[in-house]
């Protein structure tokens, strides 16, 4: 599946099972130079603080320490839309659904030209991570 195009981000459906895909995920974003930082576990929260049941579902914060460090040194306020966030969600038996922010749309937020580039680096890095996910 060709990844699709949101007004948040990305977003590519895989077939294969949820932990799977989580590793796959990560493998992709580490081929572009990003790491997670965080890993929040929707469905663990959800039912340790609500007591209610959620699909597997995972909130990854992935950063690009040298896009980082441009994007901080430009605005150092930019730290507030950081990391670029990547969700892992259980869609049905078998189907996973990745989404990665788009920083171009992010930077929308924040009104600094020197900023442009360094979106733009990072979403293209991300492009390649959601195309990498859907050739296998």
């Amino acid at each position: 599946m060709n990844p699709v195009t949101t007004q948040l981000g990305l977003t590519v459906r895989l077939n294969t099972p949820y932990e799977a895909a989580l590793g796959r995920v990560t493998d992709a974003l580490k081929a572009e130079g990003f790491g997670v930082l965080t890993e929040i576990d929707v469905k663990a929260t959800l039912k340790q603080k609500l007591d209610v049941d959620f699909r597997p579902y995972k909130i990854l914060g992935a950063c690009n320490p040298p896009l980082a460090y441009r994007a901080l040194t430009a605005a150092p306020e930019v730290g507030l839309l950081l990391p670029c966030n990547v969700t892992v969600a259980q869609a049905e038996d078998g189907l996973v659904d990745v989404a990665l922010v788009d920083p171009l749309m992010m930077l929308g937020v924040a009104d600094n030209p020197a900023l442009q580039p360094i979106a733009a680096e990072a979403r293209a890095r991300l492009e390649r991570v959601a195309a990498a996910l859907k050739e296998v």
